[in-house]
């Protein structure tokens, strides 16, 4: 078991990232929630040392197409949008750890797991 999977459960990924951040993302993107081809979650990925690993998970819609065009450009986009706010979650998870000062982050690219389901990576350092 990893240091922090106790933390990170599925209720805590639910305080880092509400569902309903996805429909306030597209529609600051769209002017309408129903225009986006994806919901986004947040899931725990493991730890090693100070580093926490999540994924932002793209869970395609119904009827939509979860196009491999819409998702890899995503990392930049979220890096610094505000209703996504990687850096409000990278915070939130150095507080959850006792570990607040000096939190950092980074996106990694966005992988194709599935037609139905791409993760971009998300790697938040307590150090």
């Amino acid at each position: 078991m990893t240091q922090y999977a106790d933390i990170f459960n599925q209720e805590m990924m639910n305080t880092l990232f509400p569902k309903d951040r996805t429909d306030q993302f597209f529609e600051a993107l769209f002017g309408d929630a129903e225009e986006g081809s994806y919901d986004i979650s947040l899931s725990y990925a493991g730890d090693k040392e100070d580093t926490v690993h999540f994924e932002l998970q793209l869970h395609q819609r119904p009827g939509c197409c979860l196009a491999c065009n819409l998702t890899y450009g995503l990392p930049q986009v979220f890096s610094r949008h505000p209703i996504i706010n990687i850096q409000g979650i990278a915070e939130k998870v150095g507080e959850a750890v006792g570990k607040s000062e000096n939190v950092s982050w980074q996106l990694g690219s966005t992988q194709e797991k599935s037609r139905q389901l791409h993760v971009i990576p998300l790697v938040v350092r307590l150090s």
